[in-house]
């Protein structure tokens, strides 16, 4: 635990009946819905201080400070998930200042880290989900999250913010709840799958459900399809972080040349370094959440989900919100080019917005890292 973190710990809502059951936008209908959330700061009188972070596609409900682990079936936490991926920004005089803000973030609907998800135990027979989990849209787990508010009594948010699919969830959120929040601040997100999107997500989705292990979903018992996720997970690593950032972080030598006899030989330090980030991924997350990820990032459709005509159209019911869009000059995940397009519409529906580019080497993982780039131009954003 890093000296002068706070620990935290996560906690569990549980919603929904048979009588009065949670309706995904499919028409499937969930009689049980648990969020795993924590919370930061303290929500004042009249509950108007409060900020949803949506995390990014495999983060958590733990955004910040020191959580020791989950006791929860299918919850794999690792050394890595103890401290908070925004914990940098988030707390005491940060970005997102706990002395003035009640912070809140969710683990998605479809999640491993305590979420009804594909791991989680289904009440009808007592095993996980697994592949019967339902698929689930984000505007699902947008959904999920309003019930979470309601019972907070949080009528209002102050802002929503998030990175990467966690931006494209602010956007689904301020669309079609746009009086439920003052400020959006999407960064590095888009209001459309591009075409590279979906050919790596598919990508990723061939790579797990080729894996001998992943039987349909029904891995629970063991061996874990750790083949294909950790295959899924290279794919996708190479958009979050620049070709420089790759190349540095990657040591002078190769580590494990081989497989065995007649098998490929490792030969250039970033295939080490990209083998590593597939092996680590897979002991802290679960193929069938990601694949429900892929598929929701594969489908989204704001204009649908919003009921509105057009992308022209999306954002008319705006006028109200304040909007701080950021986009990172480097990143290869979320172009600019598709943060360029979402001010294109915010401009036509006359909404409020600034548009910041941060200029980094980092890629599209700035967000996570360089919190400096970002303080100042979420505090006049927040404090206006």
């Amino acid at each position: 635990m890093t000296p002068g973190t706070e620990e935290v710990e996560t906690q569990l809502y549980t919603f929904g009946s048979n009588d009065e059951p949670f309706v995904l936008g499919s028409g499937i209908k969930m009689p049980e819905v648990t969020l795993a959330y924590e919370t930061y700061g303290t929500l004042n009188v009249d509950r108007s201080n409060a900020i949803l972070v949506f995390h990014s596609l495999t983060g958590s409900q733990h955004a910040a400070g020191y959580n020791s682990g989950i006791n929860l079936p299918g919850v794999r936490w690792t050394d890595e998930n103890s401290i908070g991926w925004w914990d940098e920004f988030i707390g005491p005089g940060k970005a997102l200042n706990t002395e003035l803000f009640f912070v809140l973030c969710v683990n998605y609907l479809g999640g491993c880290y305590g979420s009804s998800g594909p791991p989680s135990i289904s009440p009808e027979t007592g095993e996980p989900f697994g592949g019967l989990f339902p698929q689930v849209s984000f505007a699902d787990m947008v959904d999920a999250q309003m019930q979470l508010l309601d019972y907070l009594g949080i009528e209002k948010l102050h802002a929503v913010t998030g990175a990467s699919t966690g931006g494209v969830m602010c956007l689904s959120l301020a669309t079609r709840y746009p009086d439920r929040v003052s400020n959006v601040i999407p960064i590095a997100a888009g209001v459309e799958a591009t075409a590279l999107q979906r050919i790596m997500n598919f990508e990723q989705i061939t790579a797990i459900q080729n894996d001998p292990a992943f039987n349909a979903g029904e891995y629970y018992g063991g061996p874990f399809p750790h083949r294909g996720l950790a295959l899924a997970r290279m794919i996708s690593h190479k958009s979050f972080v620049s070709l420089n950032a790759l190349s540095s972080r990657a040591r002078d030598e190769v580590v494990d040349p081989s497989d065995g006899p007649g098998l490929y030989a490792l030969t250039h330090p970033l295939e080490s370094y990209m083998r590593h980030q597939g092996e680590k991924f897979v002991q802290r997350f679960d193929a069938n959440s990601y694949l429900r990820f892929m598929y929701a990032w594969n489908t989204f459709d704001l204009v649908a989900e919003a009921e509105r005509d057009n992308l022209s159209d999306l954002f008319v019911s705006s006028k109200n919100q304040r909007y701080l869009v950021f986009s990172i000059d480097s990143d290869v995940c979320f172009y600019p080019t598709q943060q360029q397009d979402l001010v294109h519409y915010l401009d036509l529906a006359g909404a409020d917005y600034r548009w910041i580019t941060v200029h980094s080497e980092k890629g599209h993982d700035s967000f996570l890292l360089e919190p400096a780039l970002y303080y100042p131009y979420f505090t006049d954003m927040l404090r206006r």
